[in-house]
């Protein structure tokens, strides 16, 4: 399970992800506050009570309200004490969570965290909800960048690509005109094998609920995959123009997916964004989207102009007459 930190007046509390849900640490909220007990005092309190319980109604379908009566009529008075155990298992409650050992506490959804916020001190739960949506807005703007990356290495090389199929295969296809659209998909394929090892119709036989919501098998990609794929289209629309055999093609590009995937997970820009959990992307050190986005275009840039040489150089060497190397 994966934490976050938050910053609230220089105390650092945990964030977690409990299926789809954040949950704020309790425990780290009040461990600078002096005095014990904090939330067992908290709990004692009708009005926590009414708020928790009003909380698990709406949620939490196997929330045992009969107990919840109980308690609600119990509290306030002088001998009635709760905790977040004994709360957790009279009533199935799923709004507040224990974790034993290392790293554990008790944690609340982060309504009913921001709601312990204010019982701490108004200014307290102004600061927490402050810096918990200032952690969302992280989150938002560093997908937004990861997905800005996918959309930059999909389509800008596939121009190229298509380009080169339309001047230079389609001429020579022997399939109808209807179906010549075809040799787009087999060049799209030739390079889906390449890389991946599976075509597109493979794919969507494996993953039918993805391919129904119209998703491909490029939305599920690395960042490191789309630029591996970038740089195959390049050279694979340059091989198309220089009527290289498909068969020669499919070895040059699977060998070059090989070779860059060990070398691009050698590379810092492509390290720096890391995927940390499922909607949540990291940006690097301290460059802001607009450098992250040159440094970006260097290595694309740099990468194709190198495959390019190369693959030049290696296909001089090949046509070459043997007669004139003795």
């Amino acid at each position: 399970m994966i934490k976050r930190i938050i910053n609230v007046d220089g105390n650092n509390i945990s964030v977690i992800k409990v299926g789809n849900e954040d949950y704020i640490s309790l425990t780290e909220m009040v461990k600078n506050e002096e005095g014990n007990d904090h939330i067992r005092n908290w709990m004692r309190n009708r009005n926590t009570i009414e708020y928790l319980g009003t909380w698990e109604t709406l949620y939490n379908q196997n929330f045992k309200g009969v107990e919840f009566d109980t308690f609600r009529r119990e509290a306030g008075l002088n001998s009635f004490n709760m905790t977040p155990k004994k709360w957790i298992e009279a009533t199935n409650a799923n709004g507040i969570i224990s974790k034993a050992g290392s790293g554990g506490g008790t944690y609340a959804h982060k309504d009913i965290a921001f709601q312990f916020g204010m019982w701490i001190s108004p200014v307290f739960q102004l600061y927490i909800v402050k810096e918990y949506q200032r952690l969302k807005e992280v989150e938002s703007n560093t997908l937004n960048l990861e997905w800005d990356v996918r959309r930059l290495m999909t389509k800008v090389n596939y121009v190229l690509q298509t380009d080169a199929v339309q001047k230079h295969i389609i001429p020579k296809s022997n399939l109808p005109l209807a179906k010549q659209g075809i040799e787009y998909a087999n060049e799209a394929d030739l390079l889906n094998l390449a890389l991946y090892g599976y075509t597109s119709k493979q794919w969507k036989e494996a993953n039918p609920s993805h391919a129904l919501n119209g998703k491909n098998m490029r939305d599920f990609s690395s960042i490191t995959d789309l630029l591996i794929m970038s740089n195959l289209e390049s050279l694979n629309s340059e091989m198309i123009k220089m009527d290289t055999p498909k068969n020669q093609r499919f070895k040059i590009l699977h060998n070059m997916a090989i070779d860059q995937r060990e070398k691009f997970d050698k590379v810092d820009m492509i390290k720096s964004i890391k995927k940390s959990e499922s909607t949540t992307y990291l940006n690097a050190e301290n460059l802001t989207p607009d450098e992250i986005e040159i440094e970006s275009k260097k290595d694309i840039l740099q990468a194709s102009r190198k495959n390019l040489l190369e693959f030049k150089k290696n296909q001089g060497k090949a046509n070459e007459n043997p007669k004139d190397k003795k």
